[in-house]
């Protein structure tokens, strides 16, 4: 693997189509505002880099970046790129990972609006992020210990796992297909509506009108919080850990409740079953549901 160290690069298309190729404590930044740095590269690794141009990684295969830093003006990093691993690295262009497939990130420090869309597979742990739109269209995640802030989160996203998380997100899971929380806490309103099979295990879940217009929802052990209108013309299997401000004409189903201020059941097709009282697993309903998912639960 050759090496290049301690040097800075501003033209356009600097290591254009090179592989194995080992990078480190570069600069990408000059007069020749030059773009795309490492396009169609093979075996790239990156240490210790500054990179403040635009379009340094499309194309690539078998990239890996460390320790290293891209601002704001390093727009569209990583475009239509496979076996990447990025840590302990500051992504704060917009449109950061897009297109990409095969991705892992770790420790690393995210700024970047319109992050992470159409990505196919990828592992985030021990981040954090900040973005709008963030994860949209992806499929095959797997988070953990990953703290968001943002709106418009994970709309459209297939196959995905969540564990120890904590997600600060408006609008969140908007047409999800296939997702499972576990042990995590979501504050926001209107959560997961339109969402097909969600599954939230042992979570917190903070905001108005939550789990509207859902399919194959399942809640174990969950506790929510400031929730009114909940799971409106859903088809739902709750066991709750608390009390709720109302329930609005779930449409399938039951939910398994300790308290519930207001049920309002106003439409004939609100056929779900709502259950108040201490919760123990003690139905027939819920212990076939603990059975179902026992993967999930903690014992």
């Amino acid at each position: 693997m050759n090496i290049v160290e301690n040097q800075s690069f501003d033209k356009e298309r600097a290591f254009y189509g090179r592989s194995d190729l080992l990078v480190k404590n570069c600069a990408f930044d000059g007069l020749a505002d030059g773009e795309s740095a490492f396009k169609e590269c093979q075996g790239i690794e990156v240490d210790a880099c500054y990179f403040n141009l635009r379009y340094p990684f499309w194309h690539n295969k078998g990239l890996k970046i460390h320790g290293s830093d891209m601002t704001e003006l390093c727009r569209a990093s990583l475009w239509y790129s496979q076996h990447v691993k990025i840590s302990h690295t500051k992504m704060h262009g917009i449109k950061a990972v897009r297109e990409c497939n095969d991705v892992v990130i770790e420790n690393c420090d995210i700024i970047s609006s319109e992050f992470g869309w159409s990505v196919n597979g990828m592992q985030m742990n021990h981040s954090t992020a900040e973005s709008e739109y963030f994860m949209m269209r992806a499929t095959d995640l797997d988070f953990s210990d990953v703290r968001f802030k943002g709106k418009y989160s994970f709309q459209y996203i297939k196959n995905a796992v969540f564990e120890n998380c904590v997600l600060d997100t408006k609008d969140a899971f908007w047409h999800a297909e296939n997702v499972v929380v576990k042990n995590s806490v979501i504050k926001g309103e209107y959560l997961a509506w339109y969402s097909d099979g969600l599954t939230l295990v042992n979570c917190k879940i903070i905001g108005t009108q939550p789990f509207c217009y859902c399919k194959n929802l399942t809640l174990i052990n969950c506790e929510m919080v400031d929730a009114d209108l909940c799971f409106e013309k859903s088809e739902v299997q709750a066991i709750l850990s608390s009390s709720l401000d109302s329930i609005k004409n779930p449409l399938s189903g039951w939910i398994q409740v300790p308290q519930v201020k207001e049920i309002i059941i106003d439409i004939p097709e609100a056929k779900g079953k709502v259950m108040v009282g201490p919760v123990d697993f003690p139905t027939e309903e819920a212990q076939k549901m603990i059975s179902e998912n026992k993967q999930f639960i903690k014992v």
